[in-house]
């Protein structure tokens, strides 16, 4: 349980929370706040650890950085399996993990949804410490811009564009694979097949839906809220999970799980564009070794900035009209940064990235 890496960004601060009444335990890393109080969203999982949270907050720290915000770097994380409790218990272990932070929330943390947890989560989260500041991506009726409007998705269907254009393929007409059907997953795919795109395959926990012809979004979206799961649409192929990444398409979206590409199926990696919607979804060396192959890689924290930059915009209490025009504005602003420092260098995106996410919080700690 430690952690491997303390240097000179952090984390300034690891918290273990447990309730013994509720059976809460809980976990909250408070990375850097040289830019302002700690900003990352909580996970509900059964296998969420100390070093999962860590890694995330550090990607928070960039994130936040690079999208020019005045946020720190934090994550949350409560060990639990959402899909074997009732909605009853789910808010007392949401509610007694946030009285456990009611010392540092919201003064150093601002919390908001990630795997698992939502808005409804984030109005019990808000209700327990007494104070509607301790979190974002709560319900419109709070003042919130809930991330259920998609910003993450349209962020990185902007990030996709962008990359899309820097690897000179139109977007007309673009293959398009999208890991996980989630919020993320799902708002991607709107918006890029709004734009011309053609998404050939998705995938849930149940498999993949695959369709070389296209897959249509509004009855994609259909099947899986009546049955589930994506792999009950009519037309296409079911496939394993695993093939997802080894279809032959110009981009592929991870937007699910951490480490789905490693080094067991890297090589197999066909896509010519790989735009990180999900956190850490592979280790930076097997990222490095697909940049070597030719890969063009947006990453997670370039990528998939739109839910932070949603965040920020509900903070200072603006509407969600605001909040997609600067989603698109700095998104498009900072893959455009990243990948022309990264041509013109000859490095990896992320070394690009991570060189300017660097530079503003060392001038802040400064």
């Amino acid at each position: 349980m430690s952690i491997s890496s303390y240097d000179e960004f952090g984390p300034e601060k690891i918290i273990q929370t447990y309730d013994a009444k509720s059976g809460m335990k809980g976990i909250l890393v408070i990375d850097n706040t040289a830019l302002g109080p700690g900003k990352g969203g909580i996970r509900m999982t059964p296998t969420v650890s100390v070093e999962e949270v860590f890694r995330l907050a550090r990607v928070m720290t960039w994130k936040n950085a690079l999208a020019e915000l005045p946020f720190g770097g934090a994550k949350g994380g409560i060990i639990a399996d959402p899909k074997n409790i009732s909605e009853e218990r789910k808010k007392e272990i949401i509610q007694a993990y946030a009285k456990s932070l009611k010392e540092v929330c919201p003064s150093i943390y601002v919390a908001g949804p990630d795997v698992n947890t939502n808005e409804q989560a984030m109005k019990w989260f808000a209700e327990a410490i007494g104070d509607r500041k301790a979190c974002t991506g709560k319900p419109k009726e709070m003042g919130g811009l809930p991330h259920e409007l998609g910003s993450t998705g349209f962020g990185v269907a902007h990030a996709t564009k962008i990359a899309l254009k820097h690897a000179n393929i139109k977007i007309s007409g673009a293959t398009v694979a999208i890991e996980g059907y989630g919020n993320v997953g799902t708002f991607t795919h709107k918006f890029l097949s709004e734009w011309g795109a053609k998404v050939v395959a998705v995938s849930d926990s149940k498999g993949v839906i695959y369709d070389e012809n296209g897959l249509d979004y509004e009855e994609l979206m259909e099947v899986k809220q009546k049955t589930g799961s994506v792999v009950n649409y009519k037309r296409g192929k079911v496939l394993n999970n695993n093939e997802i990444f080894e279809l032959k398409v110009d981009v592929l979206v991870p937007a699910a799980l951490p480490d789905v590409i490693n080094e067991s199926n890297y090589s197999k990696v066909k896509a010519k564009i790989i735009v990180e919607a999900g956190n850490i979804v592979m280790r930076e060396d097997v990222e490095a070794k697909l940049y070597e192959k030719g890969v063009l890689i947006v990453p997670d924290f370039v990528a998939n900035a739109g839910g932070v930059i949603s965040s920020w915009v509900e903070y200072i209490g603006k509407d969600e009209k605001y909040m997609f025009k600067v989603v698109e504005e700095k998104i498009t602003k900072n893959v455009d940064l990243v990948l022309k420092k990264a041509k013109k260098e000859n490095i990896n995106p992320r070394i690009a990235a991570l060189e300017i996410a660097k530079e503003r919080v060392l001038k802040a700690m400064k």
